[in-house]
């Protein structure tokens, strides 16, 4: 598919691609944090963008050898274990030395020595931008506002 050349009143799209980082929820902060440092994680004109799903569960069962079975005095080898975890979504722009950088800041900071990190290709919108647009469903115009902020995502009922 390209949209490259896809022009509606409303915007366009642009390539990227989108990593899924499963990590836990405490650690979002520091991920976020680290690939801050190498790249801007830019969505239109905001920085730090990404989203975080709700609280999960991840299973495995480590085999003989791996740092669980190393570092866990009496652990069992095919024991079934399973662990809270979220999964961290982010897009960045499709080039292999941006690529790089993300991907060894989050191999660093990250808790697991192999991290589940799923790459995908995508298109992500880009809206035409206009700040003071008169559309009654901009959260400026809706009487409503902004949601209500979540200070310290891992006190948040995710």
């Amino acid at each position: 598919m390209n949209l490259e050349n896809y022009k509606a009143k409303s915007g366009t799209f642009i390539p990227v691609w989108t990593l899924e980082i499963q990590t836990p929820l405490e650690d979002v902060d520091k991920i976020l944090d680290a690939i801050m440092k190498v790249y801007p994680l830019t969505y239109g004109r905001y920085q730090r963008n990404a989203s975080i799903s709700a609280v999960g569960i991840e299973t495995a069962q480590p085999e003989e050898g791996s740092t669980t079975t190393t570092h866990i005095k009496d652990y069992v080898a095919g024991t079934t274990e399973s662990y809270p975890m979220v999964e961290l979504k982010l897009s960045i722009e499709r080039d292999t030395a941006v690529l790089e950088k993300v991907m060894d800041v989050i191999h660093y900071v990250h808790h697991y020595e192999e991290p589940a990190i799923f790459l995908r290709e995508n298109w992500v919108s880009r809206a035409t931008y206009n700040p003071d647009n008169s559309n009654p469903n901009r959260w400026w115009n809706n009487g409503r506002g902004m949601p209500n902020k979540i200070d310290d995502i891992t006190k948040a009922d995710l």
